[in-house]
């Protein structure tokens, strides 16, 4: 099973091989509500950690997704333009955002691991 990591600002990343998929926790989703519209990055742009590389919008608010690594974005998920009801449904599996070429893989050790990221949705 890849490895999952996971950003402060509520972004999920899996590694699978050279590849690192990307998308919005549970947390994330639920916190925004319905999704009705998501805006994602081009494949083959170049992104820096912690750049603004996606944005939702739900029925309550919009919200910035932010590049967890930096590197090359080497597809997107285009289901979720023409559903974005399915991140609500599957924010941790087929809701998944766009997949990352990392510049840098080993980048991906400096992501929340599991614990971490449940210690921090605990802390008021």
């Amino acid at each position: 099973m890849p490895e999952t990591r996971f950003t402060k600002d509520h972004e999920w990343v899996r590694r699978n091989g050279a590849i690192f998929t990307v998308g919005i926790t549970n947390h994330a989703q639920a916190a925004l509500g319905d999704l009705v519209f998501i805006e994602l990055p081009e494949p083959g742009r170049s992104v820096e950690a912690g750049e603004v590389c996606a944005v939702v919008e739900s029925v309550k608010a919009a919200s910035d997704v932010f590049a967890p690594m930096s590197g090359t974005i080497a597809a997107v998920n285009g289901a979720i333009i023409e559903d974005p009801a399915l991140v609500n449904r599957a924010a941790e599996s087929e809701g998944w955002f766009f997949q990352l070429t990392p510049a840098s893989p080993e980048a991906f050790e400096d992501l929340l691991d599991a614990t971490a990221y449940r210690a921090l949705l605990e802390t008021p």
